[in-house]
């Protein structure tokens, strides 16, 4: 059995309850993490007989691998060679599902569902996050607060795990209510109409374009949101800078680095990195220099940037894509999530930083007496195969979302959007554009031209590749206006997909 699963969970939850924030993450900081997923490594190969029979197949000999360059040799560990071809008990370890208590389902992008069995000690590690958002960010140990579970709860990883993470928090003796409305927008508003009130700030959780949705139309039913002093925290999707100070708009934010916070989770590995209000500050720095962010990341788009714990998650790359390790029910070890993206160290960051000429915390829009984490950075492309190739371009959805964010146009569309690039009967390529209409808004030829020069300009000002590769007659997008929910492009009930090919 692990360290873990051989500690009574009275020592693992004592451990978690009566140690402050700061306390963890100084002891943590004091461990070497390296050295850590190397011995999770020897563990997982003694005691996980699927990672076992994987590493024999391999003709890896887990006795040679005595120093972390050859861990970093290892093979990498996939959904579809590790995941989707062991049993699932043999995953675990002991190989038995007995040290679970609870499971999550994924079903991804292909739609075939896999299943997570987790552990509620190993949540403690992602109830860290959750602690490093609601203390350092909305000071929820010093105020009354009401958080609202907005993800779609049952199998699905978001609302449970967000539910209990929280409610570990609570039982920590931060002054904190958990609802569990879930996607139900009546219920959210009844819960935020008769509880808000009663405490000094109210977080709504969930998907962005969820949460979107849920304070216009709270607005719209007389919900005045600013009254409640209401924090975000999203998780799921990459959204602009722009899209946040939109969302601190209509919440009455005067403090965008500390109201709202984005999670990078995965359904495999829980939440694996968090945004920071120094991540956010730099992030929207970045926004605002666009020639800095291609430097530093290498894209025209602006990835997820959150700061993480390499003793709790650890991160490798792998031919531009994210790596990582972690304990678990179901441990990873060089775990190929095959997200697009990389790390770079807090010294890497303070310094790149530096050299394009920001000298202080309070010149990216931070307290003057802030004094950030030290804990390295990952940022997030998401999958590297969700682009659209024009004119030898690579468009991203990205880069299509700021273009939808002025505020008129943002009155008209949910967000929610479809790019091609098809091909005309003669064969030349246009940049094909459907958005989707808000409930109750019919489509205006001045709509979609109006959409069509913002998509426009904002391609011009991030992406490199399409001002300069793609001729100025074809760099207008073609528009097309659909409906809400409509049944060809934008079905209920299914996972949207940005990009068509």
């Amino acid at each position: 059995m692990s360290n873990l699963l051989m500690t009574p969970y009275d020592d693992v939850f004592g451990k978690f309850m009566n140690t402050s924030l700061d306390t963890l993450l100084a002891e943590h900081s004091a461990v070497n993490a390296e050295n850590k997923v190397l011995a999770l490594f020897h563990r997982c190969a003694a005691e996980v007989p699927a990672y076992r029979q994987f590493l024999k197949e391999r003709g890896v000999n887990p006795g040679k691998v005595t120093s972390f360059s050859a861990f970093q040799a290892l093979p990498l560990m996939s959904k579809a060679d590790y995941m989707q071809v062991y049993p699932l008990p043999e995953r675990c370890l002991g190989g038995s599902l007995r040290g679970s208590d609870r499971v999550a389902v994924s079903s991804g992008s292909t739609g075939n569902p896999t299943f997570w069995p987790r552990s509620v000690a190993y949540e403690l590690d992602v109830a860290l996050r959750f602690e490093q958002v609601f203390y350092d960010s909305f000071r929820a140990h010093q105020r009354s607060t009401l958080a609202i579970v907005c993800f779609a709860l049952g199998n699905w990883v978001g609302g449970l795990f967000t539910t209990s993470c929280c409610w570990h928090l609570a039982r920590k003796d931060y002054p904190l209510m958990v609802a569990t409305p879930g996607n139900n927008k009546a219920e959210i508003f009844r819960v935020v109409r008769e509880l808000s009130p009663h405490f000094e700030q109210t977080v709504l959780l969930g998907y962005p374009p969820f949460v979107k949705d849920v304070i216009d139309a709270g607005g719209a039913e007389g919900i005045e949101w600013a009254s409640f002093n209401p924090k975000l925290v999203f998780a799921g999707e990459v959204f602009s800078e722009e899209w946040r100070s939109l969302m601190g708009q209509r919440i009455g934010s005067k403090s965008p680095c500390y109201d709202s916070a984005s999670l990078y989770g995965t359904a495999d590995g829980g939440v694996l990195g968090n945004e920071t209000p120094f991540s956010i500050a730099i992030r929207r720095w970045l926004g605002n220099h666009p020639e800095a962010a291609r430097n530093l990341f290498g894209e025209s788009r602006l990835p997820t940037l959150v700061q993480y714990d390499p003793v709790s998650r650890f991160f490798e790359t792998y031919d531009g894509t994210l790596v990582v390790s972690g304990e678990n029910s179901v441990p990873l070890v060089r775990y190929h999530i095959a997200d697009k993206g990389g790390m770079l160290s807090y010294d890497e960051m303070w310094s790149f930083l530096k050299e394009h000429s920001v000298k202080s915390f309070d010149e990216l829009g931070l307290h003057k007496d802030v004094q950030p984490r030290n804990l390295p950075f990952v940022y997030v492309f998401g999958r590297s195969d969700f682009t659209v190739s024009y004119y030898g371009a690579n468009i991203y959805p990205e880069n299509v979302t700021v273009g939808l964010e002025l505020p008129e146009i943002m009155t008209w569309v949910t967000g929610k959007f479809v790019l091609e690039a098809p091909e005309t009967q003669d064969g030349d390529k246009y940049l094909h554009i459907v958005v989707e209409l808000l409930p109750g808004v019919e489509p205006e030829a001045m709509m979609a031209l109006l959409i069509a020069e913002s998509v426009r300009a904002q391609l011009l000002r991030l992406n490199s590749e399409f001002a300069n590769y793609t001729p100025a007659e074809r760099q207008l997008p073609v528009v097309t206006l659909r409906s809400f929910a409509d049944a060809e492009y934008f079905p209920a009930g299914v996972k949207h997909r940005y990009t068509r090919r």
